[in-house]
């Protein structure tokens, strides 16, 4: 049982240069147009669409790794209760049991030969008995269940990743709300200490410090105020 993989419907180096190559250009939208500052400024009646956009995505990427952390506990449980299934194998001649994971690996080894068959049909029915007590104790905890929601939740996240990606920001805080997408979804695969994540961080402290600064009431995207509350526990995990 792998890991769960937050990016499945891109691969890591697609998805890593989808999200750095429109960066710079998304980012720099809302500052093209002849707008004065207190136009480009989020207003409360007619709130920045990026922003709208941002909080979409925030619920989902919050929901998206609670259940991440939620399966990855749940495997753990059921791995420590049942065990992967699996059965060995020893091979006529040999002293080495090997070790299998599924039908197909057992065939694979076995083949047609007639002096193989008595021991392959074992090895398949003790990995059957094996898979039995697993899906037992995966109904009632409902990994399975939790895995399939974190898939679905994942792909749901990607594409508001898309979305907001494409929205023009009209406010900082609509910027703001990008970098800190971008930085979220870029530390999924990268090092904290490896290009680019330490120079966005950089920049987005830069801009809520600025943002503050203009409108200190105002909520802005990433701040430490808005990360405290985004790590409360969520789903009950």
């Amino acid at each position: 049982m792998a890991g769960s993989d937050h990016s499945t419907t891109l691969s890591f180096v697609t998805r890593r240069r989808l999200l750095l190559g429109t960066a710079v250009a998304t980012l720099a939208l809302p500052f093209q147009s002849k707008a004065g500052p207190s136009e480009t400024l989020a207003d409360v009646d007619s709130p920045d669409p990026a922003l709208l956009a941002w909080r979409e995505w925030k619920t989902v990427a919050l929901r998206t790794e609670a259940l991440c952390h939620k399966q990855q506990r749940l495997e753990t449980t059921l791995v420590r209760e049942i065990g992967f299934p699996r059965t060995t194998l020893r091979l006529p001649g040999s002293s080495e049991a090997l070790e299998f994971f599924s039908p197909e690996d057992i065939e694979a080894i076995c083949g047609s030969a007639p002096e193989m068959a008595d021991l392959c049909a074992k090895a398949k029915t003790e990995l059957a008995a094996h898979q039995a007590r697993w899906d037992v104790v995966d109904a009632q905890i409902g990994y399975s269940a939790t895995k399939q929601a974190e898939v679905e939740a994942g792909e749901r996240e990607q594409e508001l990743v898309e979305a907001l990606t494409a929205t023009p920001a009209t406010s900082l805080a609509g910027v703001a709300g990008k970098l800190d997408m971008i930085f979220h979804e870029g530390a999924i695969w990268e090092d904290d200490t490896e290009f680019p994540q330490p120079q966005i961080r950089s920049a987005l402290r830069d801009l809520i410090r600025i943002a503050h600064t203009l409108q200190p009431d105002f909520f802005m995207p990433g701040s430490d105020r808005e990360n405290a509350r985004a790590r409360r526990p969520v789903l009950g995990t």
